[in-house]
């Protein structure tokens, strides 16, 4: 259970809160983190984040399963928008931090830390052919991914891709698909009591049911008790394009497009 700290309490009082305010503390932030740029803040958020956020996100906030946030923060994310992803969780993905598990001050003291390590690392925007990048895309990926509502469903939709993964992070991510697949899109193959084989990506499952896309993106389920076995892999449906299937320069022109799809606007409110 996550009580205050006499150190947290001890915290705002000398930011002249005091413990009557804190409710003000949390209201006001809710638009501007208070806590920016305080050394203190600074060091807690990062104990808090190794804790809470490092397994998705990565020690260094460039994402593991979950977004990039110095990409995200880079590109725009303000304040208060923070607040209620980490209040309100973020679909499906990512769970919800109540003030029950974590007060008010704690969550803009994870956002000064993250705040500290995104200052100045924004990357530099790939530099490659956009057009061609959307050629490929459409030849390679739309098959599978959807952007803006058109494209498969089978992986991620990525319509807003590019603000939250970074651009080397989009092209490990092209060579290697195989590393930290995404909640709802966990490879799987399920083997039925007559042998029949179905590979896909689980969409949900409880003690007693699992449904899946195939390969066909046809959404199937499952009772488990008519299963002979439900095998979860580690190599994902998507391709690995190796330098043998896409130039390192055809790679550097499809990061380019997808670095550019950021449904404008839909982060930085």
């Amino acid at each position: 259970m996550l009580v205050h700290s006499c150190g947290i309490w001890a915290f705002t009082l000398a930011l002249g809160v005091g413990v009557g305010g804190t409710a003000w503390l949390g209201a006001q932030s809710a638009r501007t983190n208070l806590l920016e740029g305080n050394a203190e803040a600074v060091r807690r958020g990062s104990l808090l984040y190794r804790a809470r956020c490092a397994g998705c996100h990565g020690l260094d906030a460039r994402g593991v399963s979950g977004p990039d946030l110095t990409a995200v923060l880079s590109s725009g994310l303000g304040d208060d928008r923070f607040f209620r992803t980490v209040r309100n969780g973020q679909g499906t993905d990512m769970p919800r931090f109540g003030p029950e598990q974590t007060a008010d001050p704690q969550v803009w003291e994870m956002l000064a830390h993250l705040r500290s390590v995104s200052r100045g690392t924004s990357a530099a925007p790939p530099n490659g052919n956009a057009e061609n990048g959307k050629r490929l895309f459409q030849q390679r990926c739309a098959s599978c991914h959807r952007v803006d509502g058109t494209g498969g469903a089978l992986g991620p939709d990525l319509s807003r891709i590019g603000a939250l993964r970074s651009p080397s992070a989009l092209a490990a991510k092209v060579r290697d698909p195989n590393t930290a697949p995404l909640p709802g899109f966990r490879p799987a193959t399920l083997v039925l009591r007559d042998g029949q084989r179905v590979r896909g990506v689980i969409k949900n499952e409880d003690a007693f049911s699992v449904q899946i896309m195939d390969l066909s993106q046809e959404i199937r389920g499952f009772r488990k008790s008519d299963l002979r076995e439900l095998v979860r892999e580690d190599r994902s449906p998507m391709p690995v394009f190796g330098p043998n299937q896409l130039s390192d320069s055809d790679l550097t022109d499809l990061v380019t497009h997808l670095a550019a799809l950021r449904r404008s606007g839909a982060l930085a409110q």
